[in-house]
């Protein structure tokens, strides 16, 4: 049988059946599945699959959080040469449709009731799709459909042995559809070769035990879970425990206490703020202690890691080891290891792929990482392919020790009215370090001067107030953003978080807004990156503002 994602599961039933492969939270504890209960559920979702029509290239979409019966199925998906299509959770069903409808599934798996109930609103606007599964037990019909349940779907199989498919490394095995700042989604398409390919270069220079425990809390319907949780851990043979959800996080890793951990900057940054907000930020292990006491890598990719956090985990003993990558690479491109990491970088380029910088300064890459294009675009795949280089739109450079640095996003490069180029990201990680400062997004092209949306920490601003006898319980929201005190101080704190920078990098006037920016409103990817079209979309009369004369009439001294 070809090197194929399922014929790693063949490996580990192999070697030990009755081995912990995986711990899943059931009724408020972590309980224990085996390779071999693993595999069971595996073969009879796909002999069920296949007895209803499911076979090589079909595509199956599932809309889900993370949770056991995901796994199952891609992993039956894999077993059928089957192309999975997932959908993130926390998209609306109006994304999760133009993926369904885009794809072509013929079988969509969801995850709950409420999820198949806003399908079913908008049963109109669905393509033909023969079957629905659904994970509750609940009787649900969608589009004038029924739909089983995951237990109808396994229980009501006969169990027949079917062999697996006889795939080919370069066979289409998923359908991802990005979640990109700008633009409509597009279905990166890649193959057995893509994922494998991308799994075995990552364990050559960050390898895993049998005895490592992997705690799990990134979707795994993104490319980054995906291949460096679900499938290092398939390839490995380790145990995978499945947190609850990202609120339950500390409390889950206390339980399993894991020795690995992948998560995006996001995450580290609240773990950095509670604990300094718990006055134990600055003891000895305080990190490794939050995470259960048996960390021993820490692993970080889909946005960059702001300086401060990088040092912060150093002086801690956890360094935070930063990868870069996108989903149309599979995704890894450059990972840091214990014995090649600094400050700033995204490490170097994993074995047997190419990286270079193209004279305007763009990432390109080639190799067996690089996706077979885009499905159903064959305009935008030449336009991102060329020669066999993907080009990544990220900005960067390679020093002389071969080590990646990200300097910013080609897309997101803001170029002022006097033709300075600024990176945006680079004054919002800085901005948010401020205690005050929730979220914040740089605007500014082809204008005069740099502008801010500025969310305020609420909870921390009206901290502040009471600290300074501005009655904040009682103050609405409203008047509290209007403040001139708050205002001169929010006006302070900017300007010390870009104290460092080029003048033309400074933010001359800012607006505090009401609310956060939220996946809800699509403001944010599934994986916390802004929209900024979106954002800008939803925000253009505040943006207008601060570029109006009224602007300087209403706040004279405040910016």
């Amino acid at each position: 049988m070809p090197q194929t994602v399922i014929r790693w599961l063949f490996d580990r039933l192999a070697e030990a059946p009755d081995r912990t492969a995986l711990s899943v939270k059931k009724s408020g504890e972590f309980r224990p599945v085996t390779w071999r209960q693993l595999a069971d559920d595996v073969v009879r979702l796909a002999a069920a699959l296949a007895a209803r029509g499911v076979g090589p290239q079909a595509r199956v979409a599932q809309w889900s959080e993370n949770r056991y019966e995901w796994i199952v199925t891609d992993f039956a998906l894999h077993y059928l040469g089957a192309v999975h299509v997932p959908i993130h959770a926390t998209l609306t069903a109006t994304q999760a449709l133009y993926q369904i409808n885009h794809s072509g599934a013929c079988w969509v798996f969801v995850s709950s009731a409420e999820m198949a109930q806003q399908l079913d609103q908008h049963a109109g606007r669905l393509e033909s799709v023969p079957g629905w599964v659904v994970y509750e037990e609940k009787p649900l019909t969608i589009a004038g459909r029924t739909a089983q349940s995951w237990r109808q779907l396994l229980e009501g199989t006969e169990v027949r042995a079917i062999e697996p498919h006889a795939g080919s490394p370069s066979d289409l095995a998923t359908i991802l559809y990005t979640s990109g700042t700008t633009g409509e989604p597009k279905g990166v398409m890649l193959s057995q070769n893509n994922l494998v390919s991308n799994v075995e270069a990552v364990l050559s220079v960050l390898p895993q035990a049998t005895d490592d425990v992997r705690l799990c809390f990134l979707p795994l319907s993104h490319i980054f879970a995906r291949t460096c949780d679900l499938y290092t851990w398939l390839a490995s043979g380790l145990v995978l425990a499945l947190a609850e959800s990202r609120a339950t996080v500390l409390a889950d890793a206390q339980a399993v206490r894991p020795t690995l951990i992948n998560a995006v900057p996001y995450f580290y940054e609240r773990l950095y703020r509670g604990l300094q907000e718990a006055g134990v930020g600055q003891q000895p292990q305080a990190v490794r202690q939050a995470l259960g006491g048996r960390i021993r890598l820490l692993c970080g990719g889909g946005a960059a890691l702001p300086a401060y956090l990088f040092d912060y985990y150093q002086q801690q003993e956890c360094p935070i080891f930063q990868g870069y990558g996108l989903t149309e690479s599979s995704p890894v491109i450059s990972i840091s290891t214990p014995t090649a990491y600094r400050r700033g970088a995204s490490g170097k380029p994993i074995p047997g792929i190419e990286v270079r910088v193209a004279d305007d300064g763009e990432i390109l890459t080639r190799g067996p990482h690089v996706m077979l294009g885009y499905y159903r675009d064959e305009q935008a795949t030449r336009q991102v392919i060329r020669d066999g280089w993907l080009y990544t739109g990220d900005y960067g450079k390679l020093d002389e020790d071969g080590f990646l640095y990200i300097t910013g996003r080609k897309k997101e490069i803001i170029v002022t009215l006097g033709g300075k180029n600024v990176a945006p990201v680079l004054l919002e990680s800085l901005l948010i370090q401020d205690p005050l400062i929730q979220q914040a997004l740089v605007v500014g092209d082809e204008r005069k001067y740099l502008a801010a949306l500025i969310v305020p920490d609420f909870d921390h601003l009206r901290a502040w107030m009471d600290s300074q006898g501005r009655n904040a319980p009682g103050l609405p929201l409203e008047k509290m953003l209007q403040d001139e005190h708050v205002r001169r101080e929010y006006r302070r704190r900017i300007d010390r978080q870009l104290a460092e920078l080029s003048h033309y990098e400074q933010v001359a006037r800012f607006v505090l807004l009401p609310r956060a920016f939220s996946i809800e409103q699509e403001e944010m990817t599934p994986k916390l990156s802004l929209r900024r079209d979106v954002i800008c979309r939803h925000f253009a009369e505040e943006i207008e503002w601060m570029y109006s004369e009224e602007y300087e009439k209403s706040f004279p001294n405040s910016g």
